[in-house]
């Protein structure tokens, strides 16, 4: 049977990117909203949830991570079915099928036409202007060791560019939240974006935008070759080539050569690990590394993973013993891992007690 819960306002029911459960929801009271990223445009976009109307049943049925924030806006009351729950459901309800199937197919034919546009104008982009949108789309959704790269990247082949400034202030921007945040956390950025009227042509009238000390070594070379490697299994790790990730972590880990890049590969290792969906050898990775690095700049991020590790083994005790532990270390509510962890926590105790 499905279960009631109550959400109070301003709090969340899932974020983006969460590993997917096997919940599916129904709004019964209140207002809910869920916001996600329009993949021709790239803007944040808003959908309300009427009174009846399901959500987060894409991502449960084909057991993918969430494609957006759902986020309760006034205290709400929503049923909770897992997915038999749901197809059992739904089975018994003709009706609602033909509506789902509707609604899907109106979906799939608005995506389509989005990439076949979002093609046609990566078609028409010059090398420079589709660099710098690269660097923008890893900013604005706080990559910020991939976008730090990548402008870099802009400046070392475009120095002279009409996009040079606004490309120095994104990268000092990526600079400045990895020093912050890390990547993930932390409000969203503002981002310099492309000038009005601004075209690729290199201009030799602008002056040449040299990146920050803190990323150009007295050598005079943008990046050490760890690095680059390290930026480059990043990018595999976020088009979910998550084997292939695994090798470059662990030829950085193993070569040893950059001690700041070693330790961010080995915490990278186990993600790529704990995607893969190798539960024990996540737990071994994580394990290895709090007893080694006790002071991880991502301890929470590192305690998260273990609990979601030992969770997905079905070790309820445990996995909550590391939640909670996170939520004594992190103070700050709007923290994106202590917001993890409190949701985490909480769906483990209502799964028990329910």
């Amino acid at each position: 049977m499905p279960k009631a819960a109550n959400y109070r306002a301003n709090s969340v029911i899932y974020f983006q990117g969460d590993v997917v459960s096997d919940k599916i929801y129904i709004l019964q009271s209140g207002q809910v909203v869920v916001n996600y990223t329009d993949i021709e445009t790239g803007k944040d976009l808003r959908e309300v949830i009427q009174t009846g109307e399901f959500f987060g049943v894409k991502s449960a049925l084909g057991k993918y991570p969430r494609e957006e924030n759902a986020a309760v806006v006034s205290d709400s009351q929503v049923l909770i079915f897992t997915v038999p729950e749901f197809e059992q459901f739904v089975s018994a309800n003709t009706r609602i099928i033909l509506k789902m199937l509707r609604v899907f197919s109106n979906q799939l034919r608005r995506i389509h036409k989005q990439v076949e546009n979002l093609m046609e104008k990566q078609e028409a982009l010059s090398p420079e202007i589709g660099l710098f949108r690269t660097g923008e789309y890893y900013l604005k959704n706080r990559m910020y060791s991939q976008a730090k790269y990548v402008f870099s990247r802009y400046l070392t082949y475009y120095p002279a560019g009409k996009l040079a400034d606004a490309a120095s202030k994104n990268l000092e921007t990526a600079e400045t939240c990895m020093v912050k945040y890390g990547d993930g956390k932390g409000p969203s950025p503002s981002v310099a974006g492309i000038p009005a009227g601004a075209q690729p042509q290199p201009s030799a009238a602008s002056a040449p935008a040299k990146p920050s000390d803190t990323l150009r070594p007295p050598s005079g070379q943008a990046l050490s070759d760890t690095a680059k490697e390290y930026y480059n299994a990043v990018s595999l790790f976020s088009q979910e080539k998550y084997k292939e990730a695994l090798g470059e972590f662990k030829r950085i880990v193993e070569a040893n050569q950059d001690p700041e890049y070693v330790v961010k590969a080995a915490y990278d290792m186990g993600r790529s690990v704990f995607m893969l969906g190798q539960y024990d050898a996540a737990i071994a990775h994580f394990t290895r590394m709090v007893q080694t690095y006790p002071k991880h700049p991502d301890l929470a991020d590192i305690l998260y993973y273990l609990g979601q590790s030992y969770s997905k083994k079905g070790d309820a005790e445990r996995a909550k013993g590391f939640f909670r532990k996170i939520l004594t270390m992190e103070k700050d509510e709007d923290n994106s891992t202590y917001l993890r962890a409190k949701k985490a926590l909480r769906g483990l105790e209502e799964a028990q007690n329910g």
